[in-house]
């Protein structure tokens, strides 16, 4: 079994002393491909390094590239020629993270849409997928996805968090969802039970999100409580629980959709790295 963690932040302080162990206790675990989440211009130069430091072979460490909504405000004239040209690095495969994030409102909400505009733009002169963050801001983001959808590639909303009515506007756009240990956490996410029956096979992908959202379920739990890419197979187990198929049959059809999704060649088998 091999699973695709479409959503690692491996640029994220904690995993800067070894990233190496973290990808090595990911493969163990059947996790053998990755794509590494670029929230910055710095985050995303640091994600294509260490795609490149972590894997020769280029075959299982993958980036994307953005700037998160949290961050909008630090949009300048020349960030998305920045951007655009990172984006034209072959390990990079999607535009993002970005989106709109109104729950914590880090960022002017009149500023981060705009910011979003910039990204859906260059995701249409890239041709590259995009891959979005969205907090409490589901009706705007589908108004402001909406008109460039039928010029992009294809998007992602990751870490769904949402309730019926946004996955089905998400869906009604022919948008990919994205599921995190949010669906194993016993005091919020347990209305997504239902809804991950809901989500087509084949707009379904699977992330970790680490070193956030901790699968609430994972025994024994680690210490210090951060969560790693190695760990996904228990948001699989989650999901598979709920959809009520084989977590064989979920990590086959999950994987060969992120494969699709992000242009990643598929495995023939583990290799020796």
């Amino acid at each position: 079994m091999q699973l695709v963690d479409i959503g690692v932040n491996l640029t994220h302080p904690t995993f800067a002393c070894d990233p190496r162990s973290v990808i090595d206790r990911a493969y163990a675990a059947g996790v053998t491909q990755l794509v590494l989440t670029g929230t910055s211009l710095v985050e995303s130069e640091a994600a294509l390094t260490l795609c490149r430091e972590l894997d020769k072979s280029r075959r299982h460490l993958f980036c994307t590239a953005g700037l998160h909504p949290h961050d909008a405000s630090q949009w300048t004239s020349e960030t998305a020629t920045q951007l655009k040209d990172l984006l034209a690095e072959p390990e990079m495969r999607a535009v993002g993270e970005c989106g709109l994030d109104f729950n914590r409102d880090l960022s002017p909400r009149d500023l981060q849409e705009r910011v979003l505009e910039e990204h859906l733009q260059l995701a249409v002169e890239t041709g590259l997928p995009v891959f979005h963050h969205e907090r409490d801001a589901d009706q705007r983001l589908v108004e402001i996805l909406r008109p460039f959808r039928d010029r992009l590639s294809a998007a992602v909303v990751h870490c769904f968090t949402g309730d019926k009515r946004a996955l089905y506007a998400y869906l009604d756009l022919d948008l990919h969802i994205g599921i995190t240990g949010w669906i194993c956490d016993e005091r919020r996410g347990t209305h997504l039970h239902s809804l991950v029956r809901e989500i087509p096979v084949s707009r379904l992908m699977l992330e970790s999100d680490a070193p956030y959202l901790l699968p609430r379920t994972l025994r024994p739990k680690p210490k210090g409580g951060q969560n790693e890419p190695a760990f996904l197979p228990e948001v699989l187990r989650e999901v598979a629980r709920h959809r009520g198929v084989s977590e064989d049959e979920l990590a086959a059809a999950t994987t060969a959709c992120a494969q699709l999704f992000f242009g990643i060649a598929p495995l023939e088998q583990p290799e020796q790295r």
